[in-house]
């Protein structure tokens, strides 16, 4: 499969079942295993921060998330009035370690609550940053197809 969708300062984008065959320059992220997992958002120590993984998904309204498509948080830092802010628009009040986290390493804190955080990448921070800044086209997608080979998964 291929990140098929990267964008600094925010995320990359993979899982789509339809980039495994995909042609280059062809328009990604519609594929679909068929299913949609419930959203799970009450998880408090599951935050968007930098290399947070993530359930991507389409406008549905139950805010069900894809059963295949992912994305990893790349983001950006934050300042406490940032923070502030988010918290009283989201109606979020971050610990003060979220908060030093967004602060330090950054993160994407206004998804927090609106999309399922269900795992993180504990090694290679900086690769998410060298693909999310890969050339790309005008739908994000890179160029020249960055793979996922392997992942492998601790508990």
């Amino acid at each position: 499969l291929l990140f098929h969708r990267v964008i600094p300062g925010f995320m990359i984008q993979g899982g789509d079942p339809d980039s495994k065959t995909a042609a280059a320059g062809k328009a990604l992220g519609g594929g679909s295993v068929g299913y949609r997992v419930p959203a799970e958002f009450m998880i408090e120590k599951y935050i968007h921060k930098k290399g947070a993984l993530a359930a991507a998904r389409d406008g549905n309204p139950k805010k069900a998330s894809s059963g295949c498509q992912f994305y990893i948080v790349e983001g950006k830092k934050y300042n406490a009035s940032e923070l502030a802010n988010l918290e009283k628009q989201k109606g979020i009040k971050y610990t003060e370690e979220q908060r030093k986290l967004y602060m330090t390493i950054g993160g994407t804190p206004h998804l927090d609550n609106d999309y399922t955080v269900y795992g993180e990448v504990i090694e290679g921070l900086d690769i998410i940053t060298k693909i999310a800044n890969v050339k790309k086209d005008g739908n994000n997608r890179p160029y020249k197809d960055v793979r996922i080979l392997s992942a492998r998964f601790i508990r």
